[in-house]
């Protein structure tokens, strides 16, 4: 099972570990452009923001195909696969040309609700185009995750990174056009990616995919249940992304201005962990969804073990790694012959407790969200989060007054702990998980 485990997470976690390195790099390049580095990170931290508002609330497509597309797979039906590819092909194009049409009402709600500026503006109105592509990639992940396939979004993940950082130094500093051509970056990366999985679907698959046929795409029974899960998963998805928008919102309302840059720079850190530990928690939701789908409940019941062990096992990495470096990876990040970066970093250290706390209050919430996608529970995801975001609000404004910006990481901190409780406690300690693998 270890082996399985690791089959699908390693090059899970080298896709995943590319989207914080993506964010480093666009991090470093903000702080090493223009002669304010606070004010470009700053800048650059709204509209990222902004991009994972969209993104996140958009990652049902990937989660939703997921589990559906496992458990057709243990069952042995790869018709129902196909099918599942084509459902999730078809509404990321529907909410790609949606963002695209719409774009100036959500970026003008969206500037205005982040307080972002002039820069922050030509940042959004550039990096649109990329979400089409970025919503397809959704689609195709997820499919390939359910087919028990890791490395085609391994290598997908890999090239689109390659070439984001190829083009966000050329355009960046090459075309001196700052965080805008970072902007043009993503959008040249994602479809790029498009462009190889679809290669790489044709390449592998050609001879499993059926036909497409509109009548079995859109029968009502297998879409109610994919529009039911996707309901799920956008209303949980929208209470995280109201819960890191708001951090970011809240962090640049502060007194002290540079606390937006340093609370940024910080949860860079964190997002590095949470994509090492993600790794773990799409091999969990591969292959819970899988063995639901042989009704095999041993291999169940191992998997369940090993993948909460794993994640609890990375999480003690991270906090002996952040204990050690955090000083010399903030350093990476800050220009450090700009005037203010001795600034950001001491700032940083009176806070950096939160982030070497994080790993260990995030080890359950992780895995037990792929264990939720694979075993397709998504109303205990949801009612999971919303109790989580109703706690994360009640802390954050209850201690804003006494304690200030330490107050935002405790309740962000507590906030991913109470995640992971709830979730065990609601399928009973993981009972009405192991009970769908059952015989019928």
């Amino acid at each position: 099972m270890n082996r399985e485990i690791l089959r699908l997470a390693l090059p899970n976690i080298v896709s995943n570990i590319t989207v914080p390195l993506m964010g480093i790099v666009s991090t470093a390049i903000a702080g090493h452009w223009g002669a304010d580095s606070a004010a470009t990170i700053g800048a650059l931290a709204i509209g990222v923001s902004i991009f994972n508002f969209i993104y996140w609330n958009c990652s049902f497509v990937r989660m939703g195909t997921s589990g559906l597309t496992a458990q057709a797979y243990g069952a042995g039906d790869l018709r129902e696969c196909s099918r599942m590819l084509y459902r999730a092909m078809s509404v990321a194009v529907v909410m790609g040309v949606l963002m695209v049409a719409l774009q100036v009402p959500i970026g003008e709600l969206a500037l205005w609700a982040m307080h972002g500026g002039e820069m922050t503006r030509e940042y959004f109105y550039t990096r649109i185009w990329a979400v089409p592509a970025g919503i397809l990639l959704f689609g195709f992940n997820g499919w390939f995750t359910g087919m028990q396939n890791a490395l085609f979004p391994m290598i997908t993940a890999v090239t689109v990174n390659i070439i984001h950082l190829t083009c966000s130094l050329a355009f960046a500093f090459g075309l001196d056009l700052g965080i805008v051509g970072i902007a043009y970056a993503s959008v040249v990366a994602q479809w790029s990616g498009v462009a190889l999985a679809t290669v790489l679907l044709l390449v592998r698959y050609r001879s499993v995919l059926t036909s497409f046929d509109r009548r079995e795409v859109l029968d009502m029974q297998p879409l109610k249940a994919f529009l039911r899960i996707n309901r799920d998963i956008i209303l949980r998805t929208f209470c995280i992304v109201a819960v890191y928008t708001f951090f970011t919102g809240a962090s640049a309302r502060m007194e002290d201005p540079a606390l937006l840059a340093v609370n940024t720079l910080l949860l860079e850190l964190f997002t590095l962990f949470s994509y090492m530990n993600d790794g773990f928690a799409y091999a969990a939701e591969a292959l819970t969804g899988r063995f639901i789908g042989a009704r095999d409940g041993e291999a169940l019941r191992r998997c369940l073990r090993r993948c909460l062990l794993w994640g609890m096992l990375i999480s003690g990495v991270f906090v002996v790694f952040y204990l050690a470096g955090w000083r010399e990876l903030l350093g990476l990040f800050v220009d450090r012959d700009a005037p203010n970066a001795a600034q950001l970093v001491d700032m940083a250290g009176r806070y950096v407790v939160w982030v070497i706390v994080i790993p260990l209050a995030s080890a359950m919430p992780f895995i037990m969200d792929g264990i939720m996608v694979g075993a397709t529970e998504t109303r205990v995801m949801r009612n999971s989060m919303f109790l989580a975001t109703a706690a994360y609000f009640g802390i954050f404004y209850a201690c804003s007054p006494l304690i200030g910006n330490n107050a935002l990481w405790m309740a962000f901190t507590l906030y991913m702990a109470l995640r992971g409780i709830f979730q065990y406690l609601m399928t009973h300690r993981l009972r009405t998980i192991r009970e769908k693998a059952l015989p019928r």
